[in-house]
C-alpha cells in the first residue's frame, strides 16, 4: 500500500488553511463596480469639501484682478496682521520645539512618578475647546481676573496684546512637536545614548550628536504641524486678541472682519495667503513622511 505524502491530519490543516486563505483573498477582492463605486464616492467628498472650496478661495481672491489682490495684501491693517501672525508663530514654534524635545526626553529616557499624568497634560489642548483655553487665560490675566490688578499695577499687558496671542497659541499647539517625537524615541531605545556616554561622551555632546541626527525628520515634522496650526488658530487668540485692528488682528482674524464687512475680496485675498501656506505644508508633510519611512524602514543595498 503506498503512504499518503503527509498525515491525514496535516493534510486536512494545509487544506483548511489554503481555503482559509482563498476565503480571505475572495472578501478583499471586491467586485469592480463596487470598488468603483467606493473610490468615486472618496473622490467626489474630496473635491465637494476640499478642493472646490479651495479654488473658489483664489477665485474670489483675484475675481477683481491682480491689482485689486495686491492692493488688498499690501493694506497696512493685512502687513500688520501678517507680520503679527509670523511673529506670534515664530514665538509658538520655538517654545513648543525647546518644550517638545524636553518632554519627549523625559518620557521616554527617565521613569518618574508622574509620567502618565505628563503624557494626559500634554493631550490635553486636543480635548479643549481653543475657545475654553482663550477664556481661561482672560480670567488668569484679563483686568477683571485673578492677576489683572498685579499686573495693571505693574503696567504688563498680556491680554489683547502680543503676549495673550503667544500664550494662546502655545497653548493650542504645544502637542505637536512632543507627540511626534514620544513614540519615535521609544522606538529607539538608549542603546546609542549610553553608548556615547560610555565612549566619553558629555551629555550635550551626546544630545546634539547622537539623538537630535535620529530624531530630526520627526522634529521637522512636528514643527511643520505646530507652525501651521499656530498660523491657522482662530478661537483661542479671538478670545485674547481684543479685535484692536492693525495692532492684535491675526490673519484669521482678519479674514473674519473684512468678511463681515463686506469686503470680499480682501478677505479671500488674506485667505488665499493661509490656503498658501496649507498647500506647502502638505507638500512637506509629504516629503518628510517619505524621509520618516525611510528612516524606519532602510532600503537594503
Amino acid at each position: 500500500m503506498l503512504l499518503p505524502a503527509f498525515p491525514p491530519r496535516v493534510g486536512a490543516f494545509r487544506t483548511a488553511s489554503m481555503s482559509f486563505r482563498k476565503v480571505t483573498s475572495d472578501a478583499r477582492a471586491d467586485p469592480t463596480p463596487i470598488r468603483w463605486a467606493i473610490i468615486g464616492i472618496a473622490i467626489a467628498f474630496l473635491a465637494l469639501f476640499i478642493v472646490v472650496p479651495l479654488l473658489n478661495v483664489f477665485a474670489q481672491a483675484f475675481a477683481k484682478g491682480l491689482g485689486a489682490y495686491f492692493a488688498a495684501i499690501s493694506n497696512p491693517d493685512a502687513v500688520a496682521a501678517i507680520e503679527l501672525t509670523l511673529l506670534a508663530a515664530a514665538i509658538s514654534v520655538g517654545l513648543n520645539l525647546v518644550f517638545g524635545v524636553l518632554a519627549a526626553w523625559a518620557i521616554t529616557k527617565y521613569d518618574f512618578r508622574g509620567k502618565s499624568l505628563l503624557i494626559t497634560v500634554i493631550d490635553l489642548p486636543f480635548s479643549v475647546s481653543p475657545v475654553i483655553s482663550g477664556l481661561v487665560f482672560v480670567l488668569l490675566f484679563g483686568a477683571q481676573g485673578y492677576l489683572g490688578p498685579w499686573l495693571q499695577e505693574h503696567d504688563i499687558k498680556i491680554i489683547f496684546a502680543l503676549p495673550g496671542i503667544v500664550l494662546a497659541t502655545v497653548f493650542v499647539t504645544f502637542p505637536f512637536v512632543a507627540r511626534e517625537l514620544i513614540p519615535l524615541m521609544r522606538e529607539q531605545g538608549t542603546q546609542d545614548e549610553e553608548a556615547a556616554l560610555s565612549l566619553g561622551a558629555s551629555g550635550l555632546r551626546t544630545f546634539f550628536c547622537v539623538t537630535l541626527p535620529n530624531i530630526k525628520w520627526a522634529l521637522l515634522y512636528g514643527v511643520l504641524l505646530c507652525n501651521a496650526r499656530a498660523m491657522g488658530e482662530f478661537g483661542a487668540v479671538s478670545v485674547v486678541s481684543g479685535h484692536i485692528r492693525g495692532e492684535t488682528n491675526t490673519m484669521p482674524l482678519l479674514v473674519e472682519i473684512l468678511y463681515n464687512e463686506y469686503q470680499f475680496v480682501s478677505s479671500f485675498a488674506i485667505a488665499s495667503l493661509l490656503a498658501m501656506l496649507a498647500l506647502i505644508t502638505l507638500v512637506a508633510k509629504t516629503i518628510l513622511e517619505r524621509h520618516l519611512d525611510e528612516g524606519q524602514h532602510p532600503r537594503d543595498d
